[in-house]
């Protein structure tokens, strides 16, 4: 579907983004991970 690619990859850029304005400790690194994993894994359940 192409609703999940867009969420897979909407989510990726969110996590790249997140990692790359807020490389502090703390909550923005977390998010930035947990939105990165969360991208992948949605990209990969698509297959």
């Amino acid at each position: 579907m192409a609703y999940r690619t867009t969420i897979g990859w909407s989510l990726l850029s969110s996590g790249i983004v997140t990692l790359l304005l807020g490389f502090l400790p703390g909550t923005d690194l977390f998010w930035g991970i947990a939105l990165l994993v969360l991208g992948a894994v949605t990209l990969y359940v698509r297959q």
